[in-house]
């Protein structure tokens, strides 16, 4: 049967014949596919959320901080609070060579920052150049601290996004303007618009960051570090020298290399891999339910499809009297068949695309979507071969019984 514009009119014309049922039967097909596309956005924007709780994180960091011992060693007591100093981040340098880049973090609590009639109260962080390699920034603005501003202790800053929006509430590039915090000047040259849920010292959109060495006098800090922040080479699983990097700080310091508490290292790598082995168990999840829920309708579909054969009985014995082929019955049916999965199919498509971008929206801010739920193209397009697949095997057993229909058997069911 060749289908030119007369044989789709007919098989719109069968269809629209009986428009409850095939409202009905492809109902099934359209809420499966929207199920489908659905969670597969839906698990793609948790993700993405989760995701962001680690945002410039370098899936092989790991930060290392000191905490009371939890353990006696060489005549000290369980329970000793110490800390940690520069020298560590020199010994690690030097002990480690697996790491690439290793960044002292000086951290700061209850400042007030200034800038005109508005004020607010950020978290103080002093950095190095070397964390953009650790923890990217998300520059909005300027740039992020760099090794002049370390050498000649420049009273710059870079402002988080909190930061910015309660200081310059008119908005615009900040860069080069100065804000006052406590009782020093500080000119911005940055906006940093990260804003991930875990981060060192605060959050990352309250924080005010500064050159350590800047820090490290305003603040009389002297040699203490309060956090020390280090990521591999690519290929080193940061999971096999975790113990080494909590050794060499630990034996410094006299405190037991095997106390995990007075030593704390937190390596994002476990962190990812939970989340992606979890995401694994979740998409596995996600296809199951969908297909599952897609086969039903489909199964739906051939069903009515067979009772719309039984109830076309006389019509179909007509045309095999007249002339018509098995081959073209065959087409019939199954044209019918696809056209409806794939009408109801693109239609739960569309309609979960439009969900899934009304989420989107809602995730945005500046301009920027925080979090992505929208499927891609090409999977569009993969579940609409899959309807189209389905709308085929659907068809084969209402096409098979039609095509059994002999014009004799037909006359006698009239």
């Amino acid at each position: 049967m060749r289908l030119d514009i007369d044989s789709y009119r007919e098989i719109i014309d069968t269809l629209t014949r009986n428009k409850s049922r095939s409202f009905l039967t492809g109902f099934g097909v359209f809420w499966g596919v929207f199920m489908l596309v659905a969670l597969m956005g839906g698990g793609k924007g948790v993700k993405e959320k989760l995701y962001s709780n680690f945002e410039g994180f370098a899936q092989n960091t790991v930060i290392v901080g000191a905490e009371q011992t939890s353990k006696p060693y060489k005549g000290f007591r369980k329970g000793r609070s110490w800390y940690m100093d520069y020298k560590d981040v020199e010994r690690l340098k030097q002990q480690i060579p697996e790491l690439e880049a290793v960044a002292p973090i000086l951290m700061g609590r209850g400042s007030t920052a200034y800038y005109g009639d508005q004020k607010t109260t950020p978290n103080m962080q002093g950095a190095v150049p070397e964390m953009v390699k650790i923890i990217a920034p998300k520059m909005y603005y300027g740039r992020f601290i760099n090794e002049m501003d370390i050498q000649e202790q420049r009273k710059v800053c870079v402002i988080g996004k909190k930061i910015y929006k309660d200081l310059f509430k008119e908005g615009g590039d900040p860069c080069g303007k100065k804000i006052r915090v406590d009782s020093t000047y500080y000119e911005v040259v940055g906006v940093d618009y990260s804003a991930g849920g875990i981060s060192i010292g605060g959050r990352s959109e309250e924080r005010v960051t500064i050159p350590i060495t800047m820090m490290k006098a305003a603040f009389n800090r002297g040699n203490a570090v309060d956090v020390i922040a280090a990521i591999g080479r690519p290929g080193v699983l940061m999971s096999k020298i975790t113990p080494r990097i909590r050794e060499t700080v630990a034996r410094a310091h006299y405190v037991d290399p095997t106390d995990e508490q007075g030593v704390f290292v937190f390596n994002t790598e476990l962190m990812f891999q939970l989340i992606n082995n979890l995401f694994k168990g979740v998409n596995i999840l996600i296809w199951l339910v969908g297909l599952g829920t897609l086969l039903a309708g489909a199964i739906g579909v051939s069903n009515i499809m067979m009772v719309t054969v039984k109830e076309r009985t006389t019509e179909i014995g007509i045309r095999r009297a007249i002339g018509a082929t098995p081959k073209m019955i065959l087409s019939q049916i199954i044209s019918e068949s696809i056209v409806l999965t794939l009408v109801a199919g693109m239609s739960g498509i569309l309609f979960a695309v439009m969900i899934l971008q009304m989420l989107e929206m809602a995730n945005t801010e500046d301009g920027i979507v925080s979090i992505h739920f929208q499927v891609t193209f090409w999977t569009a397009i993969f579940c609409a071969f899959i309807v189209s697949s389905l709308g085929l095997l659907a068809g084969l057993a209402p096409a098979a019984r039609a095509m059994s229909i002999k014009p004799v058997d037909a006359m006698r069911d009239e």
